[in-house]
């Protein structure tokens, strides 16, 4: 309950100051490459059910259908604007309506594709327990992924086999530690990285 009061009027606070910010992403996305300003994808929450996460669009329209995973920093499928987006990780900030709506928390482990859901093992299917989250220890930890998925001969194949576990193991980690003090915690040193 402290959680979810503590969630609401953080994300309430961070849109308000962040408007101006929310209006002049949108205004770039638009001259860039037009509409939609958002990208709507689902995502695997609590208890396993999919909802829709928000994001700011990053990609030229239909890019997803070209794979799921964003390799190294200058993926072709990534506008101009999309790139400094996602190096900021500005990208993620429409969250906050997620988390308003109550699919979505600040910190808890985040939400991952329906695909890769499906080869989670049992233990790993843990982590659905909690209510996924913008950012966590795995968010952190796994800051430049896209960077690390560059460097492989078999980017889906090194996601599966040797990020998605590790960033499983964290999650767990998440869910063993959770409170308000981690989770204030884990926002800051979230500010931090992208500063």
């Amino acid at each position: 309950m402290l959680k979810r009061l503590f969630d609401i009027i953080a994300s309430l606070f961070g849109l308000l100051i962040l408007s101006p910010l929310f209006i002049l992403i949108a205004l770039l996305i638009v001259l860039g490459s037009g509409f939609p300003v958002f990208y709507l994808q689902i995502r695997v929450g609590k208890n396993n059910q999919d909802f829709k996460l928000f994001k700011f669009r990053t990609m030229r329209k239909d890019s997803d259908k070209k794979g799921l995973l964003t390799v190294g920093g200058r993926d072709p499928r990534v506008t101009s604007i999309g790139y400094y987006l996602r190096k900021f990780k500005l990208d993620e900030l429409p969250q906050l309506f997620n988390v308003i709506i109550g699919t979505m928390s600040l910190v808890g482990p985040r939400p991952e594709v329906r695909k890769y859901v499906n080869l989670y093992t049992t233990e790993q299917q843990k982590v659905l327990k909690a209510k996924p989250g913008i950012t966590d220890y795995a968010s952190i930890e796994y800051f430049s992924e896209n960077e690390l998925l560059a460097q492989s001969n078999n980017p889906e194949k090194t996601y599966i086999e040797e990020i998605m576990p590790a960033k499983l193991k964290l999650n767990q980690r998440y869910i063993n530690e959770q409170g308000i003090l981690t989770d204030i915690k884990i926002i800051l040193k979230t500010i931090a990285k992208i500063i």
